[in-house]
């Protein structure tokens, strides 16, 4: 590989030993970020690409330039999990809404949380029984690939409108489950590195005490960056302080002998639900949004590529019937979890899961980020560690490329696709109407049109006024052609007017004219089933 030296200047400013090692991972974190870029930029290139996750293309892109021994960049397997897992997991809580997550806390903690070992018994079975593996490595294997990613998945449950509760049971186990599945794979690789005896009741207990340590850091770092950030509205310092959050709630909880895992994923579920105005849902501000949105292509760029750039290539094909194995246990255990824990939970609860939403579940059950993260972290010490690699860069490869890409049919299949385009369609041409209208009255205001050329003013005021009549007719035809709109019409109505209520009793509130929220009246009534005709409301 071709290196240029320092110049004489800078070598002068590169004083010591940590200078330099800081100029080389600069050196070798350029190209990393150079090619996800082009990864990134093939979709809008090649058309049939738009269709390919992007996590996939990256992934393809690593095992491209393993096959040609490209290796992008070294980070050890403690500086992998520490620099790539925070991020991950704190961008997942801040965006859940803790409402949702309440109302469907119970499905998605039997998912997350029961999947763990069902998964890693399961896989680590398969590998022990069919093919011959060690128990210490195939209980490792079955740890790294406990954990769900539901990134790629909720992409395409975006794009096609899948519903509320299909959506929040999704985020909420991808999100419960990352704790859950990180703690087991410390004590397996502890285990790996130093056998020991287990105790399964010592084993409960600290993991219970690990939990509440960690969930302890991360609740209170969370409530005091939530209130500091939302008394000062200054996006650059929202910014900042939760990317110290996320660091720092980890590193603190692992200090103090807690769960960083569980510290970051309850920290930023605080930031992003903990308001200062009782009653009112914090406003995730476009800035935070795009801060995290970049952040995370960054970290899943080189997380991905990494994947790809540690497989030794011959390794995985001499090893593929292991992987193969390691495939069908995870699709098969995916299974048992998700069926067996719907029918607790609609047993637990009085609301069960259909069928049709439960078979969907089951299969976008994808390993991702979470799952790589893991497997690289491994240290070079446990004998097997490249075939964890490699049994990970196989299951991941095929969620993403078979599971991932037949997500849409088989929603499609299920009749479980929503009518989003037609909603995203609608509340265009309703915004493209309210900004016409606006524009009309401007042009109308007697100042306007007093001041103005009327030759010049005319012919705006017939162009805007043909534009809102076109506009009129196309929501119209609309509504017609699709009554189902009707509904959703009702139900945002219905959301925007029990958020005008909301607010006012929390006006009251702050003014010190309410000690607390009254109940809302028109949640309640709006929750109500519609009454037939002839009956009585």
């Amino acid at each position: 590989m071709l290196t240029l030296a320092p110049s004489p200047v800078l070598m002068s400013l590169l004083t010591d030993a940590t200078d330099l090692a800081i100029e080389r991972n600069l050196k070798a974190f350029l190209p990393v970020l150079l090619v996800a870029l082009s990864a990134a930029s093939l979709p809008r290139i090649f058309a049939p690409l738009r269709q390919v996750p992007y996590t996939l293309l990256l992934l393809l892109v690593g095992l491209g330039l393993a096959l040609v021994d490209v290796r992008l960049i070294d980070l050890s397997p403690g500086m992998i999990l520490l620099v790539f897992l925070p991020p991950i997991l704190f961008e997942a809580a801040w965006k859940m809404k803790w409402p949702d997550l309440r109302q469907e806390l119970v499905p998605s903690s039997l998912f997350a949380i029961g999947s763990v070992p069902v998964s890693i018994l399961g896989i680590g079975w398969a590998l022990h029984q069919w093919m011959q593996v060690s128990w210490t490595t195939a209980l490792l294997t079955g740890a790294c690939l406990a954990a769900t990613d539901s990134a790629s998945v909720l992409g395409v449950f975006r794009e096609v409108g899948a519903g509320r509760r299909l959506t929040t049971l999704l985020e909420g186990e991808s999100l419960l489950n990352d704790g859950a599945a990180v703690v087991a794979f410390s004590v397996l690789l502890e285990q790996a590195i130093d056998p020991q005896p287990i105790d399964v009741t010592t084993t409960l207990l600290q993991f219970l005490v690990v939990s509440a340590i960690g969930l302890g850091v991360g609740i209170g770092i969370g409530t005091a960056v939530a209130l500091l950030t939302q008394r000062y509205d200054l996006a650059w310092v929202e910014q900042s302080l939760s990317l110290v959050t996320a660091y720092g709630a980890y590193l603190l909880a692992e200090d103090l002998g807690g769960s960083g895992v569980i510290a970051v994923v309850s920290a930023g579920l605080v930031i992003g639900n903990l308001s200062l105005e009782p009653g009112r849902r914090p406003e995730k501000r476009a800035t935070m949004v795009e801060f995290w949105e970049f952040t995370i292509f960054l970290v899943n760029s080189i997380v991905f590529l990494l994947l790809g750039d540690q497989v030794l290539f011959p390794y995985f094909i001499e090893h593929i019937d292991t992987s193969l194995v390691a495939i069908a246990a995870v699709v098969l255990s995916r299974a048992v979890a998700i069926y067996g824990f719907s029918a607790l939970s609609g047993w637990v609860t009085g609301n069960p899961i259909p069928w049709a939403e439960q078979t969907v579940l089951w299969w976008v059950g994808l390993r991702g980020s979470v799952a790589i993260a893991l497997a690289l972290s491994i240290p070079a010490l446990v004998s097997d560690r490249q075939q964890i690699i490699s049994n990970s860069f196989g299951v991941v490869l095929f969620t993403l490329l078979v599971q991932g890409l037949t997500t849409k049919p088989l929603m499609d299949r299920l009749n479980l696709l929503e009518d989003q385009q037609i909603h995203t369609q609608y509340l265009q041409l309703l915004a493209r109407r309210t900004a016409l209208q606006q524009v009309l009255d401007h042009l109308t205001q007697p100042p306007i049109a007093a001041s103005g050329d009327p030759q010049a003013v005319g012919p705006e005021l017939e162009f805007v006024k043909t534009q809102l009549e076109q506009s009129q007719r196309q929501l119209d035809t609309l509504q017609q052609t699709y009554p189902q709109l009707a509904d959703y019409l009702r139900q945002q109505r219905r959301e925007t007017l029990v958020a005008i209520e909301t607010a006012t009793y929390a006006d009251f509130v702050q003014q010190g004219y309410l000690k607390s929220l009254p109940d809302p009246i028109l949640s309640q009534v709006f929750e109500r089933p519609v009454p037939k005709p002839g009956e009585s409301p």
